[in-house]
């Protein structure tokens, strides 16, 4: 008999604390529960998902050390501006 989800979230649980992997869960996606498991230089994101499947992605440092100005890259990612002229079509407020 298989492990349910719930299960499964529990038993990694408890092989991250009996190897002192740190971690920390988080709900950030709709319909999963994610455990970020912190290991050097790199961190895992393990997503249990509603529909019992499990998705695991892993996050690596390239190992370069920046300098403050880099924030600056961070920012610009999030900071494209909207298209003023745009018309959604089906979208019931057209923007000027």
């Amino acid at each position: 008999m298989s492990m349910s989800p719930f299960d499964q979230m529990l038993a990694l649980l408890q092989r991250l604390d009996e190897a002192k992997i740190s971690y920390r869960l988080q709900n950030s996606r709709e319909g999963a529960v994610s455990v970020l498991a912190f290991a050097p230089g790199e961190y895992w994101e393990i997503d249990f998902l509603a529909d019992d499947s499990m998705d695991i992605e892993r996050f690596r440092s390239d190992g370069r050390i920046h300098d403050a100005t880099m924030l600056e890259e961070l920012f610009a990612l999030w900071s494209e501006p909207e298209s003023t002229d745009a018309v959604i079509e089906n979208d019931a407020i057209a923007r000027k």
